[in-house]
């Protein structure tokens, strides 16, 4: 069987819209805007917008996210207060059990994968 690659710039993938829950909201109530082109044995990848604003995250067990910004700017903060930004051709990962706050600084653009274990069981 021949495998099919995910070519991002190709995908036709609808976009998905949403905002931060209410409850998680520290500033503002920005637009996310979400293409996940590819989803997989709990991988899923693709490309994320938002405007700015900021929220309080709290990722689950087992749930990574490795991120590359392709423009705008982003500041994630831990429980800690210890605050990180990232700029075009940055990159991250936030480990599973993170808690924080995500803030858009500028309108971002960003590359995703998300690896869920726990989605594999």
């Amino acid at each position: 069987m021949i495998q099919k690659l995910t070519v991002f710039s190709k995908a036709l993938t609808p976009e998905e819209f949403d905002r931060p829950r209410p409850d998680r909201l520290e500033k503002g109530n920005p637009l996310r805007t979400t293409r996940n082109h590819f989803e997989k044995n709990g991988v899923s990848a693709g490309l994320w917008t938002c405007e700015t604003g900021a929220w309080r995250i709290a990722f689950a067990p087992g749930k990574d996210e490795f991120f590359h910004v392709i423009e705008g700017r982003i500041q994630i903060t831990n429980a800690a207060g210890q605050a990180e930004q990232f700029g075009p051709g940055d990159a991250g990962v936030i480990p599973a059990e993170f808690t924080g706050v995500f803030e858009v600084l500028e309108p971002v653009r960003k590359h995703y994968v998300i690896v869920d274990r726990a989605a594999v069981q």
